[in-house]
This record gives structure tokens, sequence and C-alpha cells, in this order.
């Protein structure tokens, strides 16, 4: 391997939580997606018509409802305490500098539609409080006394990678001994799928395996999801997940939603992640791809597979089975491949038509090797984050 390999300096994953469109917990997200079927629903009200439903993989009801708070603080704070729980089943034990990434784009907006209707006079000041981005996170700190640095980014679908990023720096700065990262996105009401839609890029009057098809013909866009998702990520535990070997992120400065169609700022972001994880392109096993299933998206990573891979990954896109959930993809995407290091299962939906060459078929026995994690953010945000396994022994 030429670079970083699995020193102990790297950050690693040690804890993994999730509330998705499967439900809440990781082990729902982990068995969803191998049963290789969407979570993605029928609901009345979703269609491009407001008469009509349409198919789009919500987050259910659940958490500590006795907490109070609304559904997507609660999403948070069980995702942040399964990770917590999960890293401590295996060891870790948090350092006196806990910081706190959040990754978000839209908020609460539920709760900000209920504030600027009519029943928005009735607030009270909690209600008022459970607006501003701040109080989910005060609440996760007041709940496990996290004293570390507070940060929050915005990098549209980028957001959950440029977190993982962000910890990374602060672990290479010394600012802190573990960082809890946590991507929320509980924003696809009726109104805003159909947005989504009208700009072509959504579909929601077909199954998502069947309209949602990265990398194969036909397919018509992406399936709307919502998740929260956190990690705990310290540093040298064999314990871990995964290992985070290093990662990039840049911007396109070409259009609010369209991929610039050169795709020379995409490739250039890559091979400065590969770069900067000390890893060749040709070691690289999986493209944990974008794959939105739209025909800029399928354009631009099969420019990427081509320039930078020479074709040479195994690809998969889980957005047919878990939704695009907007901020937080790319951390389901992230516990999804972390999750598969350790159980030795690439858990890759089923092709339904004909496709890439190296697109995966279902869930797959995984091989040893290191994965890049692409995220592309409209905007032009462009992020990557490479992985390799938890420990040397998985090496």
């Amino acid at each position: 391997m030429a670079g970083t390999g699995l020193s102990t300096d790297l950050m690693s994953i040690t804890g993994i939580g999730a509330v998705t469109g499967y439900g809440w917990g990781r082990e729902t997200l982990w068995e969803g997606l191998l049963s290789g079927v969407s979570a993605a629903r029928f609901e009345p009200g979703y269609g491009p018509d407001p008469a009509t439903g349409g198919w789009v993989a919500l987050v259910p009801d659940g958490g500590d409802t006795a907490a109070g708070g609304t559904r997507y603080g609660r999403a948070m704070l069980a995702a942040v305490d399964e990770a917590v729980t999960d890293a401590r089943s295996r060891g870790w034990s948090p350092g006196p500098r806990v910081g706190l990434v959040h990754a978000a784009v839209l908020g609460d907006v539920r709760h900000w539609r209920a504030f600027s209707g009519p029943g928005g006079a009735g607030f009270g000041g909690r209600d008022f409080l459970r607006l501003l981005p701040s109080t989910p996170v005060s609440m996760v700190n007041q709940e496990f006394g996290f004293t570390g640095p507070v940060a929050g980014v915005s990098a549209a679908c980028s957001s959950a990678n440029v977190a993982m990023l962000q910890a990374r720096l602060w672990f290479g700065a010394g600012l802190v001994d573990d960082v809890v990262c946590v991507a929320s996105d509980l924003s696809a009401t009726p109104d805003l799928v159909r947005q989504f839609c009208a700009l072509g890029a959504a579909v929601v009057d077909t199954e998502s395996l069947d309209g949602c098809r990265p990398f194969q013909e036909g397919s018509r866009g992406f399936s709307v999801g919502e998740a929260a998702v956190a990690f705990v990520l310290t540093r040298g535990r064999s314990s871990a997940y995964a290992s985070v070997l290093g990662g990039a992120m840049n911007n396109e400065a070409h259009h609010v939603v369209s991929v610039e169609p050169s795709h020379d700022r995409i490739v250039e972001c890559v091979r400065l992640a590969l770069t900067d994880a000390g890893v060749d392109a040709a070691e690289i096993r999986y493209l944990n791809a974008h794959g939105t299933g739209t025909a800029q998206c399928d354009r631009a990573e099969r420019d990427v597979l081509t320039r930078v891979f020479d074709d040479r990954p195994a690809v998969y896109s889980i957005k047919p089975l878990a939704g695009h959930c907007q901020a937080a993809s790319g951390a389901v995407e992230l516990a999804a491949a972390a999750l598969g290091y350790e159980r030795g299962v690439i858990p890759a939906p089923p092709a339904v038509a004909a496709a890439h060459p190296r697109l995966l078929d279902g869930a797959t026995a995984a091989e040893p090797g290191f994965t890049a994690k692409l995220s592309l953010g409209m905007g032009g945000n462009n992020s990557m984050v490479v992985l390799g396994p938890g420990s040397a022994e998985a090496a």
C-alpha cells in the first residue's frame, strides 16, 4: 500500500447510530439494506398532484416521546444515543474533550412550518427555541456531557462527508480527544418533495427500485428519504468499524443545481482525496457512489470511474433502498460502508436493468480493499471520504 496504511493516528468510526426510513436503529437499517427492498412506502399527498400519493422513505414515528421535542430532535438524539452506546460496548471511554459536528441543511422543516402558520402565534418559549439549530445540538451535549467544540456544517448533499472532514481537522489540530458526528435531515414534506419532482430530480410515481436506477438504463431520478445518522469518531482504536484515511472537498462555482459538464472539479476532488489518504487509485476496491440516478449524476460518476480509476472499482449506491436523504445521505451511505467492513458484505441494491459492467447486483461478499465515498451536493459542493478497514487484522 502506498501511504498511511492503518496508522494508529487514523480517525476511526467506533460507534454507529441510525434512524432511517427503515425505522429506528442501526440493525433495522442493516437488515433493510440486506433485504434488497426499498424503505419507501406509498404515502398519501406525496404525488406530483397533492390529491395523489407517492413513494417516499419517511422516518416513522418513534423515539423517546417522554423526552419531548419534535420528531426531528428525537431522531437526532436517538442516533447519537445509539452511537455512543455502541461505542461504549466496543470499549470506548470518552476523553475530556468530545467535540460535536452537526451536518444539516434545512433543519426542523415541519416545526418551522407550524411556526409560520396560524398556530405560530401560540408558540411558547420552548417551542420557539426548538426552531434554532443550536437547540438540538445543545440537548445532545447536555444529555452526554460533551464539552468540546461544536460546529454546524451545511454543504447540501455533501454535508455528511464535510462533517467527517471537519472532525478530522479537529483531531489534526489537537482540539479534541473524540468527536461525535451527526447528520440529520427529516425535511421530506409533500411541498418540498414536489419541488424536487418539478426540477426533474426526484421520482415519486413509482416504486423506488423502478424509478431510481443509478448506473442503469431507464433511471429517472432519485427516491426521497429521511434520516438521522451518528458516528463516534476516535483515534487508533482496534475495535473500530472502519478507518477514515483521508478526504477532500471543493466547489465547482458553476450553477446552483447543475453539474459542471467537464467534471474537472469532481475529478480534482477525487484525486485530492486519494492524495490526502495516501492511497493510489488502483487500490480503491469500491466506489460508494453519490448515485442519485439522475442523468447528470450518472454521467459525472461514470466519467470519474474512467478518468481516475480506469473502470476498475466495483460501484454501488444505496439510494434506491434508503432514498436520497439530502444532508444525511452521505451519512447513511458511510454507515452502510462501515458496517460492511465489519460484516463482510457490501449491501448493494439489486440491479433491475442493463447496467454499468462494474455495478454490483445485490448484496455481495466484500473483498479486501479501500472504499471511496463520493458525494455531489447542489451548488457544486463536491466531497470524498476514503475508508479502510477498522484494524490491521481486517486489512
